[in-house]
């Protein structure tokens, strides 16, 4: 792990341990990845899925988990279930998918009778990236759930990021509803929507950030891109969460910033009654680990 980043992690710190209720944790990834929040004093687990799986896992891998309660449960539908309802008891903080269906586990979050659903209803997903070498943190949503919000999700994905963004520290956001230009275009309706969110907030219907576009990608991130293009405004260079029109832009934006920049991403889906973790096991550890530093900030 980069030093630099493994301070940043530890200025996350919770100021007590939180509890984490990892769904399917015959995964080896996800084992590692909660001893190292663990021994690094984020966060205790309770894993849920075949004991004598995980043990052996766990054996397999040199994994210690030792210090973390088993509970024996048996099918993908039974495991969630009881990983959610711990959650909706309160008796852990924190949902991490293991070796689990994302859509299983969404399913048992949604469930009206037995889940933790928001009081927004809607699931989202947001992502902190940070640069070690920039010491900046960025909001990215939505690049994984969400695929193509109109504008009214668009308003509810914003209030999950503010969410967000206010445990991580960031009072007031800066909000970039992203566009190809900075100027409104009829025919372009990423600019349509972006006036009217500008509006929303203006008017007050969303509160607790600013907002403000149309406004491209190079200028909500870059002073001396604005600058350049003469463009000025509360959010010009100084974004906090960009906003994307479609889940095709954010991803791939995303995966860019991860293969050709040192930005590491903590992805949670926000919207429930707890942060929910579901880092795809192609993610390195570094951003697993960053991923449940950023789930206990929200439990501060």
């Amino acid at each position: 792990m980069n030093p630099d980043f493994e301070r940043k992690l530890l200025t996350m710190r919770p100021a007590h341990m939180r509890t984490i209720a990892l769904a399917g944790a015959e995964d080896p990834a996800a084992l590692c990845a909660v001893r190292h929040a663990f021994d690094m004093g984020f966060a205790r687990t309770v894993l849920f899925g075949d004991a004598a799986r995980i043990k052996s896992v766990a054996v397999d891998n040199g994994i210690n988990i030792s210090d973390f309660e088993i509970i024996d449960v048996h099918g993908e539908a039974e495991t969630v279930a009881a990983a959610v309802s711990l959650i909706r008891d309160g008796r852990a903080d924190i949902l991490m998918k293991g070796l689990v269906h994302t859509s299983d586990l969404l399913h048992a979050v949604l469930n009206r009778e037995t889940g933790i659903r928001g009081a927004s209803g809607l699931l989202s997903h947001v992502a902190a990236m940070y640069s070690p070498s920039r010491n900046r943190i960025l909001f990215l949503t939505d690049v994984a759930m969400v695929m193509y919000p109109d504008l009214e999700t668009k308003v509810r994905l914003i209030q999950n990021a503010v969410q967000f963004a206010n445990a991580a520290g960031v009072s007031c956001p800066r909000v970039a509803p992203l566009c190809p230009v900075e100027t409104l275009n009829p025919a372009m309706q990423s600019t349509v929507d972006a006036v009217a969110l500008q509006q929303k907030n203006e008017s007050g219907e969303i509160d607790g950030c600013i907002v403000s576009g149309p406004i491209a990608l190079d200028v909500a991130v870059s002073q001396s891109a604005a600058n350049a293009k003469a463009i000025t405004g509360p959010v010009a260079g100084d974004a906090d969460i960009l906003l994307f029109h479609n889940i095709d832009a954010g991803n791939n934006t995303i995966k860019a910033m991860t293969q050709f920049g040192d930005w590491v991403m903590g992805g949670l889906i926000m919207g429930a009654r707890a942060p929910v973790v579901v880092n795809s096991r192609s993610d390195s550890d570094t951003s697993k680990m960053y991923s449940i530093a950023c789930a206990c900030q929200m439990k501060q």
